[in-house]
């Protein structure tokens, strides 16, 4: 609600607001009259509208969020559809809900998502986007890879007002700060987490840390979650895009593409999937020149490699990190704690070979003189 209150005041002041909020624990049945009454509270010319107007169906049950499609049958029989995103519950210790509307209707007015119509106490209104979601495998796909590599490069270059700090370092930390400080009720999460070493994570985040800092990576605004759930495909129209922009904020280009390539695993973390170098170098030459990639330099490619590897492994403390918080706040039905497990074992398992390729380029004369 406080969200709600405060986009009067923000930039998104001329977006309809709401004090409402809606459970997200609901059951379809239960939640559609609340979803009515939150649209005739959003928008006005809906007030008079007979609930037989409204139908509500569900997109999407995420790990994080739940996504409604609401379509109304006005008075003169035209039919509208919209997105409503309810947030999961206790999700503000992990999202910044205030830098997430602001970034939203500048990335809606570069093309970017969907646009924002409306906000209330838990959740958002959006325009419903025709298209159907990808899946793991479609991101291997050559020609997608493309195209996500060519818009990713536009999603990059479009500027948010505020802060361009860059945040993977300072979430981590929130994250390891509230993650390491938790205490189960349940048995058996109880037992798992206390397998943890803390103080192991610690020391792997500060080496990761002053290793990535030597790269100098660009800074820019990032999705940080471009995950297939993230990405949608009209395919008559042949036009992609990014949604859900919850996670952005400026930080290391090299995060955001490593971040996509963990994606490629899904849920389920199938890292037998992950992008092969020659897959990467596909996606490289479409992010660093769309018009020409054929022309893209070695030294380039290479560059962009060695980057992608080192906040790759970012990407996996990230996400183990975040993991916990959710085995605690989540209602979710999902096995977060076993999450953890499988993206922090990843990250030791290739800890050690990208930790040599990023320190042999380092190594390099011409770099060396660079950096120093």
């Amino acid at each position: 609600m406080e969200v709600a209150e405060g986009a009067r005041d923000s930039l998104i002041s001329k977006i309809p607001s709401s004090p409402l909020t809606v459970d997200h624990s609901l059951s379809i049945t239960h939640i559609k009259p609340k979803i009515v009454e939150l649209c005739k509270d959003l928008f006005n010319h809906w007030s008079n509208l007979d609930d037989s107007h409204f139908s509500v169906e569900t997109v999407s049950g995420g790990i994080t969020n739940l996504l409604l499609k609401v379509s109304v049958r006005e008075d003169d029989g035209k039919n509208e559809s919209m997105t409503v995103r309810l947030y999961g519950p206790n999700t503000e210790y992990v999202i910044n809900r205030e830098r997430e509307l602001q970034a939203i209707q500048y990335l809606s007015a570069a093309g970017f998502g969907a646009k924002l119509l409306g906000v209330f106490g838990n959740g958002m209104v959006q325009s419903f986007i025709d298209a159907r979601t990808l899946t793991p495998s479609d991101m291997k796909n050559p020609k997608l890879a493309a195209e996500i590599a060519k818009q990713l490069r536009k999603f990059h270059q479009v500027e948010i007002p505020g802060s361009k700090e860059p945040q993977v370092w300072n979430d981590v930390l929130k994250f390891f700060k509230n993650a390491s400080t938790l205490q189960f009720d349940d048995g058996e999460k109880k037992i798992k987490y206390e397998t943890i070493s803390f103080q192991e994570v610690h020391n792997e985040i500060i080496e990761l840390k002053e290793l990535t800092d030597r790269l100098n990576a660009p800074v820019v605004f990032a999705h940080n979650d471009l995950l297939s759930g993230n990405l949608m495909l009209n395919e008559d129209k042949e036009k992609l895009y990014f949604i859900d922009f919850e996670y952005g904020s400026y930080n290391y280009r090299g995060f955001d593409i490593g971040n996509h390539f963990n994606e490629y695993a899904g849920y389920d973390c199938d890292y037998n999937l992950y992008p092969s170098k020659d897959e990467q170098f596909h996606f490289f030459r479409h992010y660093l020149d769309s018009d020409q990639p054929n022309e893209v330099s070695d030294k380039d490619l290479e560059a962009l490699y060695v980057e992608t590897s080192s906040y790759m492994l970012a990407s996996h403390l990230y996400w183990a990190l975040w993991a916990l918080i959710q085995a605690k706040m989540s209602p979710i039905d999902f096995d977060y704690i076993r999450y953890f497990f499988m993206r922090y074992n990843e990250y030791k398992k290739q800890k050690e070979n990208y930790f040599s390729l990023a320190k042999s380029y380092l190594s390099k004369p011409e770099l060396e003189e660079r950096f120093s």
